[in-house]
């Protein structure tokens, strides 16, 4: 895979679905039962799941995204921002969005909706941009690891029966300075040493950028219209959310419940919020409806290549999951003998770095963890915490958001290395280190 996407520099879809191909072909020597024709078909249904997942959302992403950027909405929010905390504490402002947004919302869709704000910034202020994606990357990975309702830590919680409350409280109290750690201080030291620039993408130049970001505010949309697409897909998302984990408390909430499964979907809200985007860039530019149909579709055919790139590169790690070496790897690690905390964020880790899913990584933690829980000293939530940050380090090339957010965020393989998957390693270890520090001084047995 290094040789094909950085030696030969090919396209980043033809080689991931090669190296996906070819661990295939290693699977038949290796794995019982895998045959040569399921190392051609599991990729193909790998390639398909995958886009199944993020298929409609990334090309309504690429409308929302389109239509903020080019009709000044993401500017219009942008300066917002600055009026009320100053254009010196931009990258607090962004971090702060992309953390509570991450909470109800799954990290891509968050993704997806702060990337557009993130370059305006970048065209509002004339510079860091590399502090603004990794803040947008840390708020949005380190809540969606740590912070319940989000579905992986709500799952490990149900696992190793750890009560929901205090998983939240637990989960802020280990969210907030991985976030910091990740998003601020790295964030700053890393903006001081690569400086990215903005460069085309979601079928929008860095030139109509900065022609909108040099239009006076009156000539930009208003604040709510601006807000709306976000808004949206945030409150609609959030309402299943919401009703799901909560309809044992009340049960008046079931009744509601097909309503909030459906608008809550987020292939659903980010369709709606794609048409309200849509309709602002309308408004906002001068052009004939056959026009704005022709961007619409423009933007479509970039998020097209974008959905395929990051299915692609789920379609890689799903290859490797399905060799067996992430279950092989936990098995034996188990026998190592050290503390239950730090075996589970181990296991968590290295399965993650071997197959490249987040969540397969905690979930295979949480099944080893689970019957040993009775066994700790501290309290379940603790573990959960652990999981998660095991989960969440080193996104590299066999995890599709590695390829999610070097696609939408206009930037080259080595750039997402030194941004994301570096961002995502020091939120694993500060996870990590935070819980050691906070069980041991609070307990909660």
């Amino acid at each position: 895979m290094v040789a094909l996407l950085v030696w030969l520099d090919l396209p980043a879809f033809i080689g991931l679905i090669i190296s996906a191909f070819l661990v295939g072909v290693v699977n038949t020597i290796f794995v019982a039962d895998f045959t040569a024709a399921d190392a051609g078909s599991q990729v193909a249904t790998a390639f398909g799941n995958g886009m199944a997942g993020i298929g409609i959302p990334i090309l309504m992403a690429a409308i929302i995204g389109k239509g903020m950027l080019e009709s000044g909405a993401a500017q219009r929010i942008v300066r917002g921002f600055q009026g009320v905390l100053g254009e010196s504490n931009s990258d607090i402002a962004l971090l702060g969005s992309s953390s509570v947004l991450a909470i109800p919302v799954f990290f891509d869709s968050v993704f997806y909706l702060m990337a557009p704000l993130a370059r305006s910034m970048r065209a509002r202020v004339g510079r860091d941009y590399t502090l603004f994606i990794v803040v947008v990357g840390a708020g949005a990975a380190t809540t969606h690891v740590f912070v319940p309702p989000t579905p992986g830590p709500l799952a490990v919680a149900d696992q190793v029966g750890s009560n929901l409350f205090t998983t939240i409280v637990v989960g802020l109290v280990v969210a907030i300075p991985a976030a910091i750690v990740s998003g601020l201080v790295y964030g700053r030291w890393i903006n001081n040493r690569l400086d990215i620039p903005l460069r085309d993408t979601m079928s929008t130049s860095t030139d109509e950028l900065q022609e909108v970001a040099d239009r006076p505010t009156s000539e930009l949309p208003g604040v709510i219209e601006s807000l709306a697409p976000i808004l949206l897909a945030v409150l609609l998302i959030a309402s299943s959310t919401f009703v799901n984990t909560f309809q044992d408390l009340f049960p008046v909430l079931t009744s509601v419940q097909p309503v909030t499964d459906f608008i809550g979907n987020k292939n659903v809200a980010l369709t709606i919020a794609a048409l309200a985007a849509a309709y602002t860039f309308y408004r906002f530019e001068d052009m004939s409806q056959s026009e704005w149909s022709d961007e619409l579709t423009e933007a479509l055919q970039s998020g097209g290549n974008i959905a395929a790139i990051t299915a692609a590169g789920g379609a890689f790690g799903a290859l490797l999951a399905a060799s067996g070496i992430g279950d092989y790897l936990a098995n034996a690690l188990q026998e190592v003998g050290i503390g239950l905390l730090i075996t589970a964020w181990l296991i968590a880790a290295i399965v993650r770095v071997a197959q490249g899913s987040a969540t397969a990584a905690m979930l295979t933690a949480a099944g080893i963890m689970a019957p040993l829980t009775g066994q700790l000293t501290v309290h379940p939530a603790y573990l959960v915490m652990v999981i998660g940050a095991g989960g969440n380090i080193f996104s590299w090339f066999n995890d599709s958001g590695f390829w999610l957010v070097s696609e939408i965020g206009g930037l080259t393989k080595r750039e997402t290395l030194q941004t994301w998957t570096a961002l995502t390693t020091i939120i694993s270890v500060t996870g990590l280190v935070t819980v050691l520090i906070v069980s041991r001084i609070v307990p909660l047995v």
